[in-house]
């Protein structure tokens, strides 16, 4: 709720009215200060403690004013204006980058929230407000989710103006545009819009600038949370928004177009639209041999496809579909099951389930005993179940490599796992027709989807050569003109974004 009273010309009742706005706030601090040589020039520097830089607080504002020497002349035109020693501090006293003069009262408690030093003179109704900002922030590291053996190493952090230093190293150019913004009627929360002129869709943006203002809420903490709100289809468990915490390759999606949501005090930055194909490309692809980039992405197609799938083929090869094994494969699975007492189905919705347990214990619990109790649960709990008869040896397996393939991609996590599920239900259900009905509905759903207007598959089945240039292959940089890919990129993306 905006506070609706006004500052007063006398320090003291400023004060006053500050303290009724934080009650029992001891981190709001006042220094007040008069002028050995000029009575009439005494003020209070307010500040929020561990916010703001002491050592600017100290050495370029309170001490260059106090050393200030004014002179008759200077004081006697000082003293004749309405709102004396204001301007003078502004223009000649302060050693600081940046100064605002304000006199709302709402915007002045934001400044003094957002870092900032608010300055008051005696006699002056009106706020200098001086940038000050100096609060601890993780420096710059790279990032845990999105880690690379080749390319660089920097990744964004929880502070909005790193981060946006991080783009501007990398996009030197006058087109690169930035639009600011407060969501969350407590928070408020400032975000940053980060694109391309020239290469952005309008529409794209208007609309996304139309999702984000019509948001109505109380707070705003993570990008996390912004992504949900805004996304197209909420029911999906596909993102159509997607997040990197890596500066290179935010500098990459937005050069061909797309629209960047930078959050304070969140380290993954949102992109919008966001492609299916995005979840394979990783920013290693481009900085390794075109062969093996293409490779691994393959690879990453394939775990895919293989984390979805194994569990419900296997099902339906086992329960109802049994004339399509090979007979010794058959007999061997049949041997591995006597005296387990849970039908095939039930087994393995059992196994997939203490596998996500395990998982998601191994990612809560502390790093130190973390990778002991990945080991036990992999091992021990595995080979104990066989040995007990409890499951059979290919389901561990079948669990094996579903596991291992989704972590191949760990962005599709969600997606992986409800899609496992349901087609394993299928499976179940009706066998191998199951699981192909399953697997039709699957794509049918996903050319269905669309970011922000644009078609979620867009380029994926395409067999034009510049469509299939960076899908399942990443295409060697020599063979192209240089230049040409971006290019291309943005014209196929504009295309459909216009």
């Amino acid at each position: 709720m905006p506070i609706q009273e006004s500052l007063y010309p006398s320090i003291d009742e400023n004060i006053a009215l500050i303290k009724r706005i934080f009650p029992g706030d001891s981190t709001i601090k006042f220094r007040k200060f008069q002028h050995p040589s000029v009575k009439s020039f005494s003020g209070c520097l307010i500040h929020i403690e561990g916010m703001v830089s002491t050592e600017t607080l100290s050495n370029y504002i309170l001490r260059p004013i106090l050393r200030f020497q004014m002179t008759e002349e200077t004081q006697e035109t000082q003293e004749s204006q309405e709102t004396p020693y204001m301007q003078l501090l502004m223009e000649g006293i302060i050693e600081v980058s940046e100064l605002r003069l304000l006199d709302d009262l709402d915007g002045i408690l934001n400044e003094l929230l957002y870092g900032n030093t608010v300055l008051l003179l005696e006699g002056d109704a009106r706020a200098l407000i001086v940038v000050t900002q100096g609060w601890q922030s993780r420096a710059v590291s790279e990032p845990g989710t999105e880690k690379s053996v080749l390319g660089p190493r920097e990744g964004f952090t929880e502070s909005l103006i790193v981060n946006l230093s991080l783009i501007r190293r990398r996009v030197k150019s006058p087109d690169l545009q930035f639009e600011f913004m407060d969501i969350g009627k407590t928070t408020n929360t400032t975000i940053c819009l980060c694109y391309v002129e020239g290469a952005v869709s309008r529409k794209i943006l208007e609309d996304l600038i139309h999702r984000l203002k019509s948001l109505e809420i109380d707070a705003l903490l993570d990008s996390g949370q912004l992504q949900e709100m805004i996304r197209d289809q909420t029911l999906s468990p596909f993102e159509t928004v997607g997040n990197t915490e890596r500066p290179d390759a935010l500098a990459g999606k937005i050069l061909e177009g797309r629209i960047a949501v930078l959050v304070d005090g969140s380290p993954f930055v949102l992109t919008v639209p966001f492609l299916f194909v995005e979840y394979f490309q990783v920013s290693e692809d481009y900085y390794s041999n075109y062969f093996f980039g293409s490779f691994n992405r393959m690879m990453r197609f394939l775990g895919e496809y293989l984390a979805i799938s194994v569990p419900a083929i296997y099902v339906s090869l086992v329960t109802y579909n049994q004339e399509m094994m090979p007979t010794p494969l058959l007999l061997s699975i049949s041997a591995a099951r006597q005296s387990v007492p849970l039908p095939t189905v039930a087994e393995c919705f059992v196994m997939l389930i203490v596998f996500e347990i395990l998982r998601e214990a191994g990612t809560r619990i502390p790093n130190s005993i973390g990778q002991a109790v990945s080991i036990v649960g992999a091992l021990v709990l595995g080979q104990a179940a066989v040995d007990a008869r409890v499951v059979s040896a290919p389901m561990v397996i079948v669990v094996g490599i579903t596991g291992i393939t989704t972590l191949l991609n760990v962005k599709m996590k969600a997606a992986s796992i409800s899609s496992r599920f349901i087609l394993l239900g299928l499976s179940s259900y009706m066998g191998l027709y199951g699981y192909l009905f399953g697997m039709i509905g699957l794509v049918i759903h996903l050319m269905s989807l669309q970011s922000f207007g644009v078609p979620y598959m867009l380029t994926v089945g395409s067999f034009k050569e510049s469509d299939i240039r960076d899908t399942v292959i990443r295409m060697p940089w020599w063979g192209v003109k240089v230049g040409a890919p971006l290019a291309q990129a943005k014209q196929r993306i504009r295309k459909v974004m216009r």
